[in-house]
């Protein structure tokens, strides 16, 4: 490939990858078109993007930015994966993509990058079991109402044992 053909290429992936700050890197080498297109369908249904790239050409166009990380120590063709609606759904994705044998045998979670630090297959791994965005928000707001439910019932109880007491000796006066 000439110069001006990398320079070209590595334009257009820093254009694609602008504004990409958390990524994860897959192998998915050996797979054939039609389980590649398969998984590009899923993966673009959970707002999900693939490039597969040449790892110098990648290294040349993150050069600087937060993603270079990923690509250190990367050889022959990946995949890079971003989107979702937050890095841990994506990296979620990537590890339950990954653990299925019998649909994508050839899918490998290798790495990525958050926060600008580069992630092994461990850490990658770690990551997924970490809760997500949804997830998060579903335990602060239980975390927030609980208090709250807890002094509701507390200032309602002894109201309704009076309430109750007074139903009862009104009833009982009617007999």
């Amino acid at each position: 490939m000439s110069k001006y053909v990398k320079d070209l290429v590595t334009r257009d992936l820093k254009r694609r990858l602008e504004g990409v700050s958390d990524a994860v890197l897959v192998s998915c080498t050996g797979m054939d078109a039609n389980t590649t297109n398969e998984l590009r369908g899923e993966l673009g249904e959970k707002d999900i993007q693939m490039m597969v790239v040449k790892n110098s050409l990648a290294r040349r166009a993150t050069e600087g930015s937060s993603l270079a990380p990923a690509f250190e120590g990367a050889r022959g063709q990946v995949a890079l994966m971003w989107g979702a609606s937050d890095f841990v759904s994506l990296v979620k994705e990537a590890v339950r993509l990954d653990k299925d044998d019998e649909k994508y045998s050839k899918f490998s979670a290798t790495g990525g990058v958050m926060d600008g630090e580069r992630l092994d297959q461990e850490g990658v791994k770690a990551i997924s079991k970490w809760p997500s965005r949804e997830e998060q928000i579903s335990m602060l707001v239980g975390q927030i109402l609980g208090p709250g439910a807890t002094l509701n019932a507390a200032l309602l109880g002894p109201g309704r044992m009076l309430n109750s007491q007074i139903k009862s000796k009104g009833e009982g006066d009617e007999s």
